[in-house]
């Protein structure tokens, strides 16, 4: 395919690009998140993948890779944003440890596992203050593109879509789709959400959600330029909430890796709930780096703003040569 599904006919003179980052212990379930070298260490993920994409890499410092070598998508978004001049704005929407880079932060708290309690003890409050978040970064710029780093969110999505009424599947970091797993909790948050007389969204959201949710939630509701959400599945259930809070929908950008994956059915997904999906083909398996080659064998596949850092850099005038270039002289100076 071309480097992009569909260049959408958008005018904007001050792009800018975001990231909510927050923490559920879903990701700590052995075999559910790829998104660590180890189950405990996808708690420090979103932290790292916000200081990467705002810092670049410390001195000495090796590519943060997967359990099965596979480099973070947040040195692809650090490239881009070198390669269109632009610093991203942080979110802490419930992080497990203080941040360790400048954020707004929301003062939320890590999603928790809905098998055992409500996941989301307050989402009103943070979707209110994203929504003040999403009023100021109007003032910024008239394009924002917004991405997520949560570990282990493609559970919670399944959790959420399913608890609004959709009956899709959703992707994983992993090659091989963890489904048992994912279903079993599904499963048991959906008895709680089944189980309520009357449910709202944030009832979802309450019972089997992560902070990341409301807070992009409220971001899109308080934004007044053009919002593009970057993510596969995560923010096709971010997206199911503001359809469903009565909020205009943005549209989504991920990558060619989640349309391939059969169990997430993305494209169908997205016509089900009515959102509009664009999508972006880094061809990895052709740049001659190892470490992005294997999203093509599908793992990661998305995330920390990957497919939304290219779909901006690309249509504010850079072509894919000059991107992959950017990506793979930001590989060869890693670190040094």
């Amino acid at each position: 395919m071309n480097f992009l599904s569909e260049k959408p006919d958008i005018e904007f003179k001050k792009p800018i690009i975001g990231m909510v980052i927050g923490n559920s212990v879903l990701s700590t379930i052995p075999g559910l998140s790829a998104a660590g070298a180890t189950p405990e260490s996808t708690l420090m993920t979103p932290a790292l993948d916000a200081f990467l994409i705002q810092n670049g890499p410390l001195p000495g410092m090796e590519i943060p890779l997967s359990p099965l070598g596979c480099a973070t998508p947040a040195t692809v978004t650090r490239a881009m944003l070198e390669l269109c001049g632009l610093d991203p704005v942080i979110v802490n929407a419930g992080l497990a440890q203080n941040p360790i880079t400048p954020c707004y932060d929301v003062y939320g708290a890590p999603g928790k596992d809905p098998r055992v309690e409500d996941a989301i003890k307050d989402p009103e409050r943070l979707y209110e203050f994203g929504r003040r978040i999403g009023k100021q970064l109007s003032e910024a710029g008239d394009l924002l593109v917004l991405g997520e780093s949560v570990p282990g969110g493609t559970t919670t999505a399944l959790c959420v879509l399913r608890g609004l009424g959709y009956s899709v599947g959703v992707s994983s970091s992993y090659s091989e789709n963890p489904h048992s797993l994912k279903n079993e909790i599904c499963d048991a948050a959906l008895g709680k959400i089944n189980s309520l007389k009357e449910k709202t969204p944030m009832d979802v959201i309450r019972i089997a959600g992560d902070p990341m949710m409301p807070v992009v939630a409220g971001i899109s509701k308080g934004y007044t330029g053009t919002l593009v959400l970057s993510g596969g599945t995560q923010m096709l259930a971010v997206a199911a909430l503001i359809k469903h809070l009565g909020d205009n929908v943005p549209p989504i950008v991920t990558t060619e890796y989640v349309r391939a994956d059969k169990s997430a059915e993305i494209e169908k997904a997205a016509e089900e709930i009515g959102i509009k999906a664009w999508f972006v083909d880094p061809d990895f398996g052709n740049i001659g780096d190892e470490s992005l080659a294997r999203y093509c064998g599908g793992e990661v596949k998305e995330g920390a703003l990957l497919a939304g850092s290219m779909w901006l850099a690309y249509m504010t005038g850079h072509s894919k040569e000059e991107i992959w270039a950017a990506i793979k002289t930001f590989l060869e100076n890693f670190g040094k």
